[in-house]
């Protein structure tokens, strides 16, 4: 039989610490939600779960809500958070080539992050930035007329 390694206890204790201070109230699970992402960086499987039992809600609607919102994570964040700008000017002049050779390169979709939790990957629909796009971040640097090529060797700067 596989055994299934044990939330860390403060992860545990802050998540029950969360929904106490909640009163209970089922109209408040976007807020409890986002309060657990505060507090751990993401909103882990063992989190919803507890979420779901403790407000007698289902498990699904937990999801449900989770995949709604795209500022919730269902994973944890890497040490530097990359975004790749998909709005109409970086798109039209090649953010998805962009986008697409982080994907191959580092096998990471939207949303998760890397192995070695070196990085998260995210998409925004824009930076501010129009005119030097197509936009890549890092951190909150910005990285303008980006181009496939030049993804590992920015990359490369964050260890």
């Amino acid at each position: 039989m596989e055994q299934v390694a044990a939330p860390p206890e403060d992860e545990t204790s802050k998540t029950l610490e969360i929904i106490q201070n909640s009163e209970h109230d089922p109209n408040h699970l976007v807020k409890i939600l986002q309060e657990i992402q505060a507090e751990l960086g993401y909103v882990p499987e063992t989190a919803q779960r507890l979420v779901a039992r403790k407000m007698n809600t289902p498990m699904s609607h937990i999801y449900g809500i989770l995949s709604f919102y795209n500022f919730f994570r269902l994973f944890p964040p890497g040490r530097h958070r990359v975004t790749v700008c998909l709005g109409t000017a970086c798109y039209v002049k090649g953010s998805r080539n962009i986008l697409k050779e982080i994907t191959s390169r580092y096998e990471l979709e939207p949303g998760q992050t890397t192995i070695d939790r070196r990085f998260s990957l995210d998409i925004v629909r824009c930076v501010g930035c129009c005119a030097i796009g197509p936009v890549m971040t890092v951190n909150d640097r910005v990285y303008g007329r980006m181009k496939p090529e030049k993804v590992k060797t920015v990359l490369r700067e964050f260890k």
